[in-house]
């Protein structure tokens, strides 16, 4: 059986290969992202049967089960799915970018940026009163904005004569760790009982996700991996190394920086809605290369697919296993994520 098929689009002006294996597991993994949307939709405080879900979503359904579905649960489970795909492909990006399978948007401190963004946010606008002095609706574009600046900041002070990996790598651990100690000093500056809110966010959750904000993160997102899909060749070039890729007459530098600034926007518009929610971006992009191999053309979908079913799996657990308590999404990602960062150095001492 063939392994490869070619298609042609648009009258054989646009042709790939088609990888007949790898699609079977993303069309698969598609089906379980379905199958979890559909259960996450389904359980919670009050059960409901998974048909009368579908009823639901094709606008049938009784009252009650239609307000808790479509106003309550249908928010955070996109917003979790987004942002799981979002964080998951930034994560493969900047793998490749770097060349190494343990970098991660969390490494090089764009999640840093904006956990230190939306503290700072709420210890400044708090009053004495318990309240905010500005809209709750700027939280995300704070965190948006901190998360974005920070990727910045992280690029220009790695340039030195062009952009190394390694280097990357070292200034993002270091911003990193400047940013999560700023979040720690805000947070012991500013009003006691923000603590716990700015903890949360930190941590990751999607609690009190609405349809504003669905209709904010999901075009972004969907744009942006839109773009990441297609630019999955330069990233398979990027992966032959520096004089390779010259060779080839692909500009290193300008990609490097294009490609670091889609990964930050991805993760900048998850963060700002779901929270810090830590390790996905390190593991999807892992699992997915065990499943379809390196080539990014399936490499992109599949952890696209394997994120969107971590953090909705982390969503489903922490808002039922321990109920009445909800527990944010990012304790359960972090639980698995941290041991599974340990077994990959011990799987791969060199990096």
């Amino acid at each position: 059986m063939m392994q490869y098929r070619t298609i042609r689009l648009l009258q054989q002006k646009i042709s790939f290969l088609l990888d007949i294996k790898a699609t079977k597991k993303i069309s698969l993994l598609f089906c379980l992202v379905l199958a979890m949307f559909i259960l996450s939709a389904s359980v919670g405080d009050s059960f409901i049967n998974p048909l009368n879900v579908f009823q639901i979503l094709f606008g049938g359904g009784n009252d009650f089960d239609r307000l808790v579905v479509v106003d309550f649960r249908l928010p955070r489970i996109l917003i979790a799915a987004f942002a799981g795909m979002a964080l998951a492909v930034a994560g493969a990006i900047l793998q490749g970018m770097i060349k190494n399978p343990l970098a991660s948007p969390d490494i090089i401190g764009i999640s840093a940026g904006g956990g230190a963004a939306v503290v700072a946010f709420l210890a400044i606008f708090s009053d004495q009163n318990h309240s905010l002095t500005v809209s709750i609706q700027w939280l995300p574009i704070a965190g948006f904005i901190g998360a974005t600046v920070i990727g910045f900041v992280v690029y220009f002070l790695a340039w030195k004569d062009g952009i190394t990996p390694i280097r990357l790598v070292l200034i993002g651990i270091g911003v990193s760790a400047f940013m999560q100690a700023m979040t720690t000093m805000l947070m012991l500056l500013g009003p006691i009982y923000r603590a716990s809110e700015a903890n949360i966010w930190i941590t990751g959750s999607v609690s009190g996700a609405s349809w504003e904000q669905v209709k904010m993160v999901v075009p972004w997102t969907i744009l942006l991996l839109v773009i990441s899909f297609f630019i999955t060749r330069h990233l398979n070039v990027q992966e032959l190394g520096d004089d390779t890729a010259s060779n080839l007459g692909q500009p290193v530098q300008k990609m490097r920086f294009l490609l670091l600034l889609l990964s930050t926007c991805l993760v900048a518009g998850a963060i700002a809605f779901a929270g810090a929610i830590g390790f996905v971006g390190l593991m999807a992009p892992h699992i997915a290369r065990r499943l379809v191999g390196s080539s990014f053309g399936v490499l992109i979908p599949t952890a696209a697919s394997i994120g969107a079913l971590l953090v909705m799996a982390a969503d489903v657990i922490g808002r039922t296993a321990f109920s009445p308590l909800e527990v944010p999404a990012g304790v359960f990602t972090a639980a698995i994520g941290a041991p599974y960062f340990i077994y990959l150095l011990f799987r791969n001492p060199k990096n």
